[in-house]
């Protein structure tokens, strides 16, 4: 996937999204490159501007003296959350360097549109918030997903109904009320793949959510392939520093206003600096992701071979991401490692590795976790930009003696 198409601006340079704060004034080409946009989308007016690095707007609020004006602006947002023509109104509503970042994303997803939270659970809660208010509280949805993805809806916390089904019980399980069909591809934490386009199909009329976090789209784009809703937890690769905590939707922009409005009511607005780290993270995103698949592909390779290992998860369309299970105690290898770092998260420029029964899927009920593949011995690893021999020095030392692994016959070494 070397390319992008998103629609020609404006005569007055308005994006994909009539937002002419975040786009230039020149006429666009229909095709470039992913790693031209992620270096150039959202950012076309800064030369006009007189400007080469983004601003960062930290106003929470924004004078007006036409408060007729201001207030028939308030009155379209609420009825059609499209965003306010014009100068910003207040933090709420929007930012112009969180727009930026937005304008960025959908082009680099290949949507009309992009509505960024606070998080990504904040991203999940607005999407559910949505449907909700349409009467539409039930979900269907395929595991493994994020360990927090899977409690809140099993656990109802949004007065939403969750069916837990496989790819191909999809169809089955769609009922009138019906608000959404939850995926992820792939999975977290067994990178487990769905074949997204047969999961579109399977929906029907019902918006299909896949959450791309683990390929980005640098890897896949869900909308290809009939997603509605893309969702990433912005926190991951798309800053890619460990230093941001973000969500985004990436969206038609039909869904999208009604996101801003669940947004504004609710107040799970992102930063303006997280937006300018995350408008910064995309300028690198296809460099990195690359540069780190590249590791994870030769470490995945090494793992499938050691006796130590039992089983080596790692998807086919590539990534950052490994999962493997241990003949010994997974435990040992988390206070093991001495470069790479035990932590919760992923997707940063360092490696990571955490136990998802302890921590990221602890919260999922034993049994379901289970179901999904997601043993007790499972390991989650995200691969960073160091380099592989130090990288594979120090999983080495962290797997212990080669001479205790469990050679179990047509066991050791196993890939998927």
């Amino acid at each position: 996937m070397d390319s992008v198409v998103y629609d020609t601006p404006d005569a007055d340079g308005a994006g994909p999204r009539n937002d002419r704060r975040t786009t230039g004034t020149a006429a666009l080409p229909r095709a470039r490159s992913l790693a031209t946009e992620a270096v150039h989308a959202g950012r076309e007016d800064l030369a006009a501007l007189g400007l080469h690095a983004v601003p960062i707007d930290l106003s929470t609020t924004y004078p007006s003296y036409d408060s007729r004006g201001e207030a028939a602006r308030i009155d379209a947002f609420a009825a059609e959350g499209a965003e306010p023509q014009g100068p910003p109104v207040y933090g709420r509503l929007g930012n112009p360097t969180v727009a930026r970042f937005e304008t960025a994303l959908a082009r680099l997803e290949g949507t009309e549109s992009a509505v960024a939270f606070a998080s990504g659970m904040a991203a999940l809660s607005a999407v559910l918030l949505v449907r909700n208010t349409m009467g539409l509280r039930h979900v269907v949805a395929v595991r493994p997903l994020y360990g927090c993805s899977d409690h809140l809806l099993t656990a109802g916390l949004l007065g939403s109904e969750v069916t837990w089904v496989d790819p191909a019980g999809i169809a089955d399980a769609l009922r009138p009320d019906t608000g959404l069909v939850m995926v992820e591809s792939p999975a977290n934490p067994t990178l487990a793949e769905l074949d997204l386009r047969a999961v579109a199909h399977s929906c029907g009329s019902v918006p299909l959510l896949a959450d791309n976090t683990f390929a980005t789209p640098v890897l896949q784009r869900p909308a290809e392939h009939g997603a509605r809703l893309v969702l990433h937890s912005a926190t991951k690769y798309l800053g890619g520093h460990g230093d941001v905590m973000a969500g985004v939707v990436a969206c038609d922009e039909e869904f999208a206003r009604r996101l801003r409005q669940i947004r504004f009511a609710t107040g799970g607005v992102l930063h303006p600096l997280a937006g300018y780290l995350l408008l910064r993270g995309l300028s690198t995103l296809p460099v990195r992701v690359r540069a780190a698949s590249a590791n994870a592909a030769e470490l995945a390779r090494r793992l499938a071979g050691d006796p130590r290992v039992a089983r080596v998860h790692y998807p086919r369309i590539g990534g950052a991401m490994i999962a493997f299970e241990v003949h010994g105690d997974p435990h040992e290898v988390i206070a093991g490692v001495r470069l790479i770092t035990p932590a919760v998260s992923l997707g940063s420029v360092d490696s990571l590795i955490q136990h998802p029964a302890s921590i990221s899927h602890r919260i999922v009920p034993t049994e379901d976790r289970h179901d999904a593949g997601v043993s007790d011995r499972l390991l989650r690893l995200s691969v960073g930009l160091e380099d592989a021999e130090d990288l594979w020095t120090d999983l080495d030392g962290a797997l212990g003696d080669r001479a205790g692994a469990d050679e179990t016959p047509g066991n050791a070494g196993k890939r998927r």
